[in-house]
């Protein structure tokens, strides 16, 4: 590394045709530059230049170092200017992980960022399985519930809270009300996992507590799956309040008790990266916070 310095003094040097002019670029002094430029030539074991009281002037050694000596300089000083630009404007692969779910967010939260920086691509990894960021690549990743402790950055983007619903028809089905002690009795729809199990915890009107181990009777790996399903009459099921919103406005789910509150599930924004992030990440993560503060469902 001290030799790479030595040659880019020596470069500049050249360059400004004095050790003093040298050094003021440079920052030293002219007598700490002269002595990089003589270490250079010591190792080397060849004259690199003239010295008069005057000028300098290259040695047939020196024109040839010369040349490699300041493409080393401008290449550095490409790299520090690439450095730049990705951190001030975003531009190359932004490789994003979401789920299913969540991934029909991706269009309205970033569209307006990729049409006004056309060097900017985007990669999109759904999948409702955590991916391994390192591993895959990955800018970027929208998680939701409590993070594991790691070594990523974490933003919250907001929170959406647990509704339980079920499909109109599947009501008529029903017949009896949906009270809060029937729970247990009903055909759930859940998301797989090890325990097979659904939990619900709710919290009354009156501050009441609910906790409730459910079995579902049809299960997927998918939440999307699951609201389909709801959405089709084949059960209840717990959805989150972004997704399900369109449904219960539009009719095509009820939100039952309503009066009753689930612990709210935040949304995350995850990165490998905790300083230096690059502007196409920064960027893409205060889109996707503004874009959801305006969505229904999202609780600040």
């Amino acid at each position: 590394m001290d030799d790479l310095k030595r040659m880019a003094v020596f470069a500049t040097v050249v360059q400004h045709r004095s050790m003093s002019g040298a050094a003021r670029a440079l920052g030293m002094s002219p007598s700490a530059v002269s002595q990089q430029v003589r270490q250079l030539e010591r190792e080397g074991g060849v004259t690199l230049l003239h010295r008069s009281t005057r000028k300098l002037a290259l040695t047939e050694a020196g024109e040839r170092v010369h040349l490699h000596c300041a493409a080393m300089v401008q290449a550095a000083a490409q790299a520090r200017a690439e450095l730049v630009a990705t951190r001030d404007a975003p531009s190359g692969v932004l490789r994003m992980s979401t789920t299913v779910g969540f991934a029909r967010h991706v269009e309205p939260a970033l569209g307006d960022l990729l049409a006004r920086h056309p060097a900017l691509r985007l990669r999109v990894l759904v999948d409702d399985a955590s991916i391994d960021l390192i591993n895959a690549r990955v800018d970027l990743a929208i998680r939701f519930g409590s993070l594991a402790d790691s070594n990523w950055a974490a933003r919250r983007l907001g929170s959406l809270q647990w509704w339980l619903c079920a499909a109109p028809g599947w009501l008529e089905r029903h017949g009896a009300p949906v009270l809060i002690d029937t729970l247990p009795s009903l055909q759930w729809l859940g998301f797989a996992n090890d325990s097979g199990a659904l939990r619900l915890d709710m919290r009354g009107p009156h501050g009441e507590q609910r906790a409730m181990r459910l079995e579902p009777r049809i299960s997927s790996n998918n939440q999307l799956s699951i609201q389909q399903m709801c959405v089709g009459g084949l059960g209840v099921a717990m959805l989150g309040s972004i997704d399900a919103h369109d449904d219960v406005a539009a009719g095509r789910l009820v939100r039952l008790l309503p009066e009753w509150q689930s612990p709210t599930l935040d949304i995350w924004a995850v990165t490998p990266q905790r300083d230096a992030q690059p502007a196409k990440v920064r960027l893409a993560i205060d889109a996707l916070h503004r874009y959801l503060r305006e969505q229904p469902g999202v609780f600040d």
